[in-house]
């Protein structure tokens, strides 16, 4: 009895796994090939260069404030108390500067999520709507690597594109 009740289980799981419908997709793909997402890009680029720019400008600034100081110490224009003082002053200038690129950075993050993410959105709702229309109730990402092996029958890039107007 025990047998005949795991083979009916076995049977319906084997049924059941059987009726799903799989599918893939490279998102990728999909999204190296929207105009937005150049844009996009464009934008973050011209957005970054700025903040590089900037940098670079303190950064001179700094370099030139530590050659001011360097030739007043070679002078002898300044007592060690003053330049002690102004080693002090400079110091939290380069701790700013630190600061600034590690702020620099984290704008140059969320920008990116910014302007990608709607695009994303987009992206993720047309997958989902062509999923819905296919009846597929899984659908992997081979941008990840994580296929190994997929039919080419199931890749559904080409519905995506289509349901995002895109050749």
């Amino acid at each position: 009895m025990k047998k005949l009740s795991f083979f009916i289980v076995l049977m319906l799981f084997v049924g059941l796994m059987s009726a799903q419908k799989f599918a893939y997709i490279n998102t990728q793909a999909i999204l190296g090939s929207l105009p937005e997402v150049q844009q996009a890009n464009t934008n973050l680029e011209t957005f970054r260069n700025q903040l590089v720019n900037l940098g670079q400008m303190k950064l001179e600034a700094l370099q030139t404030k530590y050659k001011e100081l360097e030739a007043k110490q070679s002078k002898g224009e300044l007592s060690p108390k003053q330049l002690d003082d102004e080693s002090a002053k400079l110091k939290q200038d380069e701790e700013a500067l630190a600061k600034f690129d590690q702020e620099s950075q984290q704008r140059v993050v969320e920008k990116s999520e910014e302007l990608l993410k709607p695009i994303r959105e987009k992206v993720q709702k047309a997958i989902d709507d062509v999923a819905k229309e296919g009846g597929y109730q899984y659908v992997f990402d081979a941008s990840m690597g994580f296929i190994l092996y997929a039919d080419t029958s199931t890749d559904i890039g080409e519905l995506v594109k289509a349901k995002l107007n895109i050749k």
